[in-house]
């Protein structure tokens, strides 16, 4: 990674950003003792480098398929494979990072140390760490902010430490639940050109779950609708609009019509 924070180079993996779902289902116990289906049959392919949004009413199983992605839950049937190469087998899980939808920032630790904290776990240099973790900083532009604490900063500030913290291990994927649903429609609208730039320039795959219309036409290059309990897909719909997208554009309106229709 170069000290300028103008890129941080993807892992060197062959398309590792190309994610495949093969009839993946899921079920969970109910309250009282039932079986609750929350996905049934789920296959998508997402092109690496892509965008792609999850859109669905609440309770369709768009976050539940994203953990499952992420490999943080289990199908009961089904196969998730990264550039061909199954869940199972997959071995480069670092490449994979997972943005909440609360910033779940350590209020004890300051900025420099939240980014930190993700290169943590293996036996990476504390120099090498800060030296990173700084760049992955100034990437979202929060350069001069290194010591501050959680506390200490704006609800736009703290997403963008988030971010901050799931780049610095340099993901070829990111997958996003909701990240900027908390924000006011301003600093939202901020973060989305945020991140679009990021993307222009780390060529990553992104996958972000949303209930937002407008968010999934402007940020995606398609969106996967599902249909309610149990999650099944209902279209895949791409967004050809040039961006930068303006959400009352002739164009975007209609995929905004279009979309809303569906769920």
């Amino acid at each position: 990674m170069s000290n300028n924070g103008a890129a941080i180079a993807a892992p060197n993996l062959p398309d590792a950003g190309a994610i495949a779902l093969a009839g993946i289902s899921k079920s969970f116990p109910g309250q009282g003792g039932e079986t609750l289906a929350v996905l049934d049959n789920i296959s998508l392919s997402v092109r690496s480098h892509s965008i792609v949004a999850l859109l669905g009413a609440s309770g369709c199983g768009k976050s539940t398929l994203l953990n499952i992605i992420a490999g943080l839950v289990r199908p009961d049937r089904g196969e998730v494979s990264f550039g061909g190469i199954g869940s199972a087998r997959f071995k480069a899980w670092r490449s994979i990072s997972y943005m909440f939808q609360e910033d779940r920032l350590l209020p004890w630790r300051t900025t420099l140390a939240n980014v930190e904290f993700s290169l943590e776990a293996g036996d990476m240099p504390r120099a090498e760490r800060h030296t990173r973790a700084r760049d992955a900083l100034k990437l979202v532009g929060l350069d001069g902010f290194e010591d501050a604490f959680p506390h200490q900063l704006s609800g736009g500030m703290r997403s963008r430490v988030a971010l901050a913290r799931s780049l610095v291990t340099e993901p070829a994927t990111l997958l996003m639940d909701e990240p900027f649903s908390k924000l006011d429609a301003q600093t939202r609208a901020q973060m989305h050109g945020e991140l679009l730039r990021i993307h222009e320039l780390k060529h990553m795959t992104i996958v972000f779950v949303t209930h937002d219309v407008e968010e999934a036409v402007i940020l995606a290059d398609e969106v996967v609708v599902l249909a309610p309990r149990p999650g099944r897909i209902r279209e895949i719909a791409p967004i050809d609009c040039a961006r930068p997208r303006d959400p009352t554009d002739a164009t975007a309106i209609q995929a905004i019509q279009h979309l809303r229709a569906l769920i």
